[in-house]
C-alpha cells in the first residue's frame, strides 16, 4: 500500500499528532497554536475551523492568510515536509 502524502491527510489528524508530540516533549497545545499562528497568519478561530471543516493539511497551507516572511529562517521540516516545499504548496 502506498504511503499517504501528508498534504492529503486531514489537518485535524496531523494537528492531533503535532499536539501529542509537543506534549510528550513537555510543550503545550497553546505553544503549538502560537507557532501555527506565527507561521501561517491564521488565528485560533481559523485553526479550529480548519480542524472542524476537515481541511487537508495541504489545503490548510494553500489557504493560509500569509506565510510569515521570517519562515525562511526556519531550517528543517514540519511533519516530514521541508519548509521550502510548504512555500510551493
Amino acid at each position: 500500500m502506498p504511503r499517504q502524502q501528508i498534504y492529503d491527510m486531514l489537518f485535524g489528524k496531523v494537528y492531533d499528532c503535532l499536539i501529542a508530540k509537543a506534549e510528550r516533549k513537555g510543550r503545550t497545545r497553546d505553544e503549538v497554536n502560537e507557532l501555527t499562528r506565527w507561521l501561517t497568519g491564521y488565528d485560533d478561530n481559523d485553526i479550529a475551523a480548519a480542524y472542524i471543516d476537515n481541511y487537508t493539511y495541504g489545503d490548510f497551507f494553500r489557504k493560509m492568510p500569509q506565510l510569515n516572511p521570517n519562515a525562511e529562517l526556519i531550517k528543517g521540516s514540519i511533519c516530514g515536509v521541508k519548509i521550502e516545499e510548504i512555500e510551493e504548496i
